[in-house]
C-alpha cells in the first residue's frame, strides 16, 4: 500500500520559516510528479508547488520567491522550504504523488502562521 507521510508543520511567527517533508513508499517515486497543496478553512484546496520526475518545478504566484520545492529520489522524499511566511499561508498542507495512472495523497500537516 502506498503511503505518503508529511511532517514539519507547526506554529511559526510571521516572517519565519518552516520545512515540510513528505516521505513516500512508492516504488515508482522516480516516475511521478510530486506536489504540495494546501487548504485553508473555508477555501478550496490549491496547488502550492509541484516538481516533475525530471526536476521541473512550478509554483503558485502567491508563493513564488518564498517557497522552494525539492525532491530526493534516493530517500523517496519531497521537501517544501517555506520562508517569509505570513498568516495567509496558514492551512493544512498536503503532499501528492501523481501520474497519468496514479494519484496518491498524504494525510496533511497543519501550518499556522501567527501575526
Amino acid at each position: 500500500q502506498v503511503q505518503l507521510v508529511e511532517s514539519g508543520g507547526g506554529l511559526v511567527h510571521s516572517g519565519g520559516s518552516l520545512r515540510l517533508s513528505c516521505a513516500g513508499s512508492l516504488r515508482i517515486f522516480r516516475t511521478v510528479t510530486m506536489g504540495w497543496y494546501r487548504q485553508a478553512p473555508g477555501k478550496q484546496r490549491e496547488l502550492v508547488a509541484d516538481i516533475t520526475s525530471g526536476g521541473v518545478s512550478t509554483y503558485a504566484d502567491s508563493v513564488k520567491g518564498r517557497f522552494k520545492i525539492s525532491r530526493d529520489n534516493v530517500k523517496i522524499t519531497v521537501y517544501l522550504q517555506m520562508d517569509s511566511l505570513s498568516p495567509e499561508d496558514t492551512a493544512v498542507y498536503y503532499c501528492r504523488a501523481y501520474s497519468r495512472i496514479s494519484d496518491y495523497w498524504g494525510q496533511g500537516t497543519q501550518v499556522t502562521v501567527s501575526s
